[in-house]
């Protein structure tokens, strides 16, 4: 049985706030400006076995929100109170009801759910809460709190308990590192209006997600759980996290959009795979290449997803075509060509040409980040990958910097997800940035990891440890073994 529980209320009555208090972390943006909230976001109570639903407010009339936004958030909630088992009825304890809170309390009587009204900002005593116009809602005793500072919590906690009964016991598992049996965390990150809550929607085929023109419509980072057939007949679990745009930090416009920012940052930390959304008919922007290096910089694998391709399609079909490309496939190989240009840094990712209005090959992603996430698990054989890197040196040596090149003594992997490989060397400041790049797409493309960052720490010998090698002293006995091989000995497998 479904353990869900909706919070919901008119605007600026706290209803964020009350929701970051019961999940224990910051998920939604909490801000006075109402109207924040559009979509609904979720979290996995763990003490209480339930998930708790976080909703827009119901009734806002804002100037600043479109009416198709409104409506669209108010069709939310109505998809938050009828799955819900629990309703969670918050209203302001210092302003007093409002005929807006009335309304709302017919609505959820004649919904036939479990309904608890919550008081909320019951900061102060009892003579500027206004709980007697709460009992007039005729939803029972309210239940005093104060989301901002914690009165009344455990009360709230004990109510949902009594509420939803006992869940059912769950087997404990120790803990353990993530496998193919784990849900596999997406993310969709890229510019605003490129596309992203339309694709989540098109994955988890429903409309769970308010999709709209208007620019910065998403503003929170929304986790939703699903289901995917791959190409191999088995089923896959997979957590999708759709983000808010990012745009870049010195064109946010209000405290909203620095949160926003902040939710979807936060959001590549935690997600096993990244797509990064472009748009097909307007190509790489600085602020993509800037948003590709956020997800890079936490060592996230991506899956770079052009997305809007109908469009090009349907320019292709009329006459004339879409000059000055002579075809679709003509546009395509332009397109991908002038992507890793200002991509570079993303050897090998997986391009793919989308549509989340038609569905064209969205499930190609997926299978993309289902490969994607075997090949985090790989491990490279140190001998074949102190082979490779001193083939990639003799094919291409490096420069000479002060009449010296950089050298590589010995290589070994020392972590998967993201991959880290330590270089013993002779001189850490040798190693140019575009040498470095040339040795990663070498192993890269050599161990089939195309599309996951790779990590070099080098360890350079100083120049008391180049004495203390020669001489039997100075160097620790780590790099005194590696320099040994890579100076004449054999290299072990580890």
């Amino acid at each position: 049985m479904s353990r869900i529980v909706a919070i919901v209320g008119r605007p600026n009555v706290g209803k964020s706030r009350l929701f970051n208090r019961l999940a224990r972390k910051r998920i939604s943006i909490v801000h006075d400006q109402p109207g924040i909230t559009r979509d609904v976001i979720s979290a996995e109570i763990a003490e209480g076995s339930y998930t708790l639903l976080d909703t827009g407010g119901l009734g806002y009339k804002g100037i600043d929100t479109p009416a198709a936004l409104t409506k669209a958030s108010e069709q939310q909630v109505d998809f938050a109170i009828s799955a819900a088992t629990l309703i969670l009825f918050v209203v302001d304890g210092l302003s007093g009801l409002s005929s807006l809170d009335e309304k709302i309390a017919t609505m959820l009587r004649k919904s036939k759910k479990t309904v608890r009204l919550v008081v909320n900002k019951a900061d102060f005593d009892d003579s500027k809460v206004a709980l007697e116009d709460a009992y007039r809602l005729g939803l029972g005793e309210p239940l005093r709190v104060s989301a901002e500072h914690g009165n009344g919590e455990e009360d709230l906690r004990a109510a949902i308990a009594e509420a939803l009964g006992p869940a059912a016991p769950v087997a404990e598992t120790p803990d353990h590192p993530k496998t193919a049996a784990d849900p596999l965390c997406i993310c969709f990150i890229g510019r605003p209006n490129v596309g992203k809550s339309s694709l989540s929607n098109r994955l988890l085929k429903s409309d769970r997600l308010i999709v709209s023109e208007v620019p910065g419509t998403t503003r929170d980072a929304i986790e939703l759980p699903f289901d995917f057939a791959g190409r191999d007949g088995k089923t896959y679990p997979f957590r999708l996290i759709d983000t808010a745009g990012i745009k870049a930090a010195t064109k946010l416009a209000s405290p909203v959009e620095y949160f926003s920012r902040l939710r979807s940052l936060d959001a590549i930390k935690n997600t096993d795979v990244v797509f990064l959304v472009l748009d097909a008919l307007e190509g790489v922007t600085q602020q993509d290449k800037a948003i590709a290096g956020e997800a890079i910089k936490e060592g996230k694998p991506i899956v770079i997803v052009v997305n809007k391709w109908d469009l090009v399609q349907a320019a292709f079909k009329k006459a004339g075509g879409f000059k000055p490309y002579k075809s679709e496939r003509d546009y395509r190989e332009k397109y991908e060509h002038a992507l890793f240009e200002r991509l570079f840094f993303t050897p090998g990712s997986p391009v793919i040409f989308v549509s989340a209005m038609s569905g064209y090959e969205v499930d190609r992603m997926l299978n993309a980040a289902v490969k994607l996430n075997r090949t985090l698990d790989k491990k490279m054989p140190t001998a074949k990958l102190n082979q490779i890197l001193g083939y990639l040196a003799e094919r291409n040596p490096p420069a000479a910097i002060g009449g010296k090149r950089f050298r590589v003594y010995y290589a070994t992997q020392t972590s998967t997800r993201p991959f880290r490989i330590k270089l013993f060397c002779n001189r850490e400041e040798k190693l140019t940035e575009q040498y470095r790049r040339y040795l990663e797409a070498g192993v890269v493309e050599e161990f089939d990891l195309a599309g996951c960052p790779i990590y070099f720490d080098l360890v350079g010998k100083v120049k008391d440890e180049m004495r203390g090698s020669r001489g039997g002293g100075g160097a620790s006995a780590e790099h005194r073994a590696k320099w040994k091989v890579a100076e004449g000995g054999d290299v072990a497998e580890d």
